[in-house]
């Protein structure tokens, strides 16, 4: 009989989550001390070759500590049991790494509390698609697609709960093969670990039975992208919706409307963390309801922040529904980075009082470039180097992430950009599909 093993989770600047594991049986030790990791793992490039340049070559060491919180164990799953921990990497005296992202994301969420005594609630919607099922084509959204799957979503549903997820849907989306699953609001850094424990639940499904789970930006060139979209809403001191005010355009309140302004304002030099990867691009573009913009809009999916749609029906408490909608980020972006920068840019909003930006209600790409610009409304970046060129632009987000952290995710990106340069449209797409 095989022991059974419980592994240290962490997730680099590439969206890839990596870690080591022990018998279950030691895991008290390892709750106290953890477990070795190197500062170079997180220069590794999606396709697992280090940055040369990156601020650590050989030298030091570090700990995965193990959040005892944040146990999965799922006991009948696949040929062992499933056992994980999220983690922090620390010091090895314990003291967090200044580089690591969970730790960046927890920080985010202090700062808001202790400048404004606001909480934000978050989900993430993700979307993917299985390949190599072989099904016959079904039409979007309908039933026979859901069908196809069976028993897949009723399985992953069922999983998720047992993992303690809480998912909320599982439903067949606009491209082939193509699902999208959500789940209930939570803190921040809970958001953010279900996001990365979905992703391994749904690969690890589909790979048992012989497909593939790809939730790569695109799949094919000319197919439909697969986004990440990460849904915010604030809550104030007693954990009371913060978020609406009737009086106000779009309904948002006025910390609300800032917090809005300052993701808005930042939105470009955000996007090396949302949408960190080349082929990001291929998906980020107008008429593709990816958002391809820097703006605000009311139920308009083509807008970069969303304000998303309250249902009344059933006597629904329009307060409590209150959320907007990033859209400009895929399954490239870690998860931490990407919502602790949103948050971030959110409290710079209300530092500064940042006057809440005009509702784009339509596609923005239909407005003369002179109304655009009097609205505030900007193309957003329209490929890695534009997007990394706008970060370094971006002050605020220079002092709030680290130094050493944003050399290693430039010399990473560089150094990605550097294997896929000589590749096409359709050679990218086959090269990311295989790794996310």
């Amino acid at each position: 009989m095989s022991a059974e093993l419980a592994t240290c989770l962490t997730t680099d600047l590439v969206a890839i989550t990596r870690g080591r594991s022990f018998p279950a049986e030691a895991l008290a030790g390892y709750l106290k001390r953890g477990t070795g990791w190197v500062p170079a793992n997180m220069a590794l490039t999606p396709f697992d070759l280090i940055a040369e340049d990156n601020p650590w070559g050989s030298a030091g060491d570090l700990r995965l500590l193990p959040d005892e919180a944040t146990r999965i164990r799922l006991p009948n799953f696949g040929l062992s049991p499933l056992h994980l921990y999220f983690s922090d990497i620390t010091e090895l005296d314990g003291t967090p790494w200044e580089c690591c992202p969970r730790t960046l994301l927890k920080r985010a969420v202090a700062q808001l509390q202790a400048e404004t005594g606001l909480s934000v609630l978050s989900t993430f919607e993700h979307e993917f698609q299985i390949l190599g099922a072989n099904w016959p084509a079904a039409p979007a959204f309908s039933l026979a697609a859901m069908r196809h799957a069976d028993p897949f979503g009723p399985d992953l549903m069922a999983l998720m709960a047992e993992a303690g997820l809480e998912p909320e849907m599982f439903l067949p989306e606009y491209g082939q093969d193509q699902f999208e699953v959500t789940m209930r609001p939570a803190d921040p850094l809970t958001a953010a670990d279900r996001s990365i424990a979905m992703r391994l639940l749904v690969k690890e499904l589909a790979a048992q039975r012989g497909w593939q789970a790809s939730f790569a930006p695109k799949t094919a060139a000319e197919g439909v992208g697969n986004g990440v979209h990460i849904h915010l809403s604030l809550r104030d001191a007693e954990g009371n919706p913060a978020m609406r005010d009737e009086s106000r355009p779009g309904a948002l309140s006025e910390k609300a409307g800032q917090f809005c302004a300052g993701i808005v304002r930042h939105m470009p030099g955000l996007m090396a963390l949302t949408a960190p990867s080349p082929i990001s691009y291929l998906r980020l573009q107008p008429h593709h309801w990816s958002a391809a913009y820097a703006c605000l809009g009311e139920c308009n999916r083509e807008a970069g922040l969303r304000i998303c749609p309250i249902a009344t029906l059933g006597g629904g408490d329009a307060a409590k529904q209150m959320n907007v909608e990033f859209r400009a980020t895929d399954a490239t972006a870690n998860a931490y980075l990407a919502l602790a920068g949103l948050i971030m840019a959110g409290l710079a909003g209300i530092r500064e009082g940042l006057a809440q930006p005009p509702l784009v209600n339509k596609d923005p790409s239909e407005f003369p470039e002179a109304e655009l610009n009097a609205m505030g409304v900007r193309r957003l970046p329209a490929d890695l180097p534009a997007a990394m060129a706008a970060f370094e632009a971006d002050a605020m987000l220079g002092a709030w992430l680290p130094k050493t952290l944003k050399n290693c995710l430039f010399s990473v990106k560089r150094k990605e950009m550097s294997l896929v340069e000589e590749l096409d449209a359709e050679g990218l797409c086959a090269r990311y599909k295989a790794i996310y």
